[in-house]
């Protein structure tokens, strides 16, 4: 029965990565490179003769190269991965799948890092980590190695020295954080140090340096180091914007570690109980440090420090634990566990309404896929502009319609060609508009010519109060954004999604009514995308 229960929980972390990207299957503009690149790579391949001349006609990287170069291993990877599928399953959502492969990939560790919680201090333990954390696959491989009881630590310091080569140059601070502690600890040799830091770094360099300087054409490439010098030495990360020294400890650990009591209580109580403290300290600190020392750099967001989550989560698990096993023991034991259990599930909830609300986060992508279902197979050819905000809510070249994909207009294909030409003198040329049939433009007054609004993709903007006599904005006729999200589950489940949202307005009557005497709270919704159609054409 023990072995069922665990195998249970263990299988809620992989539903819950494809249970979200089922809800929200689109990307945000941080994710564009890797996605483009793994796109290129599954589409066009990789050339092996006249490699410039191609990767110039083909990749979207050299045509849109960013601020700094990024390394190719990533994609190369995920895409290597995606092939047999591809190859096997036809008309397979080529964009789902790698992000499947990639989200499957990290729930695999984050259950091998799991596993070593166990090892290291108990099943229950493990048990109570699964909740609020999601960690990159590689550092969490790394960290699990680093826990107590194991005798990994060599080869820790060795992934961690590759991945901050290859893929994220905050990972050395982490590196350096973790390496210190080892050696404070007596856990390592300063020989070990120095031949975990060789081996690492001659496997990161001697993957990197080749694979992306012939995938950029630029010889001899480390995108790392290029990274690193633009966004620390020079500074030029501020340029994306600056946050307080205590972002991260105020803001960004309360969204990561989503349930209150993991920092309020069960922390706390891993650093007060004597049993625990000493363990703890081996995970914490380290950690700690690296988050204090990086928060250093005025440009932060929360997935600069994410590595440190499943560590986190592990030293709040110990507390649960604790708590846990002794809650027939005294009545504050009692309180504490019904707190844990009803906090887990309220923040199951939350986690719900966070996720309902992200799918509202990508009119780009859901700009493109409406105009598709619209216009596709309407003439031969449509040229479409997808302007910089669409770009950077969900449009990806997955989302394209190839040529062999196209539907049968009335005298052959319709062929689609898109541009996301960024350029303003271009921009500001009547000539440049002419060419296209449709526009996907956050600001329609910018579109020069004559163009008429086909249809407005709203999008998330933040919380809005709705006061007492006000009617909630999703209770409108004609109103798609309904709060909770309702359509997906009725997508999965028909029927169930409708009785869930009259479920819910029902709730929401009686709270109202009863708690909060006409106040509540929605989401607002506001327009992001114009989908622009052109009348040069017409009579």
């Amino acid at each position: 029965m023990r072995h069922l229960t665990d195998a249970s929980i263990a299988l809620l972390v992989p539903l819950s990565v494809l249970l979200h990207l089922y809800v929200a299957p689109y990307t945000k503009v941080e994710e564009s490179f890797n996605i483009q690149a793994t796109h290129d790579i599954i589409t066009y391949g990789v050339p092996l003769r006249n490699a410039n001349t191609y990767l110039k006609a083909h990749y979207d990287h050299l045509s849109f190269p960013g601020s700094v170069p990024r390394t190719f291993l990533g994609p190369l990877a995920l895409a290597g991965a995606s092939w047999p599928f591809v190859w096997l399953v036809e008309g397979v959502d080529r964009q789902i799948l790698v992000r499947a492969i990639l989200g499957l990939y990290n729930a695999f560790s984050i259950l091998v890092f799991r596993n070593g919680i166990a090892h290291a201090f108990g099943s229950d333990t493990a048990n109570w980590t699964l909740s609020n954390f999601f960690a990159f696959g590689i550092s969490t491989l790394a960290l699990r190695n680093l826990m107590p009881s194991y005798v990994g630590s060599i080869k820790a310091l060795i992934m961690l020295t590759v991945i901050g080569i290859i893929f994220r140059s905050e990972i050395a601070i982490l590196l350096g954080c973790h390496t210190a502690w080892l050696l404070f600890s007596k856990r390592l040799s300063p020989m070990d140090v120095v031949t975990s830091g060789a081996i690492g770094l001659a496997v990161g360099l001697g993957l990197t340096v080749p694979v992306d300087s012939f995938f950029w054409q630029n010889i001899p490439l480390w995108p790392e180091l290029s990274g690193f010098i633009f966004n620390i030495l020079e500074g030029r990360s501020a340029e994306w914007g600056t946050s307080s020294f205590h972002y991260y400890l105020t803001s960004a650990f309360p969204r990561l570690l989503l349930n209150p009591l993991t920092w309020m209580i069960c922390i706390p109580m891993t650093l007060t109980t004597p049993a625990l403290r000493d363990r703890a300290f081996d995970i914490l600190v380290p950690n700690i440090v690296f988050v204090a020392v990086y928060s250093l750099q005025p440009h932060k967001e929360w997935r600069f420090i994410i590595y440190v989550v499943p560590s986190l989560t592990a030293v709040a698990a110990m507390g649960a634990s604790w708590i846990w096993t002794r809650r027939t023991k005294t009545f504050l034991y009692r309180v504490l566990s019904i707190g844990l259990v009803a906090s887990t599930l309220g923040t199951f909830v939350v986690s719900l309404g966070m996720l309902a609300v992200s799918s509202s986060n990508y009119p780009g992508a859901e700009a493109l896929k409406y105009l598709h279902a619209y216009a596709d197979g309407s003439q031969n050819v449509i040229n479409v502009h997808m302007d910089t905000l669409s770009c950077m809510t969900g449009v990806t070249r997955f989302l394209q319609i190839p040529p062999s994909q196209s539907t049968s207009a009335s005298n052959g294909q319709t062929l689609w060609l898109y541009d996301k030409s960024e350029n303003q003198t271009q921009l500001l040329h009547p000539g440049f508009w002419d060419k296209f049939d449709y526009v996907l433009a956050e600001r329609p007054e910018k579109v020069i010519g004559g163009w008429e609004i086909l249809h407005t993709i709203d999008g998330f903007t933040g919380v809005q109060v709705v006061r007492p006599g006000e009617t909630p904005r999703h209770r409108m006729d004609g109103d798609s954004s309904l709060i909770g999200s309702h359509r997906w589950i009725e997508d999965l489940w028909p029927g169930i999604g409708s009785a869930m949202y009259q479920s819910w307005l029902e709730v929401e009557d009686v709270m109202r009514a009863r708690v909060t005497r006409g106040w509540w709270l929605q989401a607002k919704m506001e327009p992001q995308i114009r989908i622009l159609r052109s009348t040069k054409g017409s009579a």
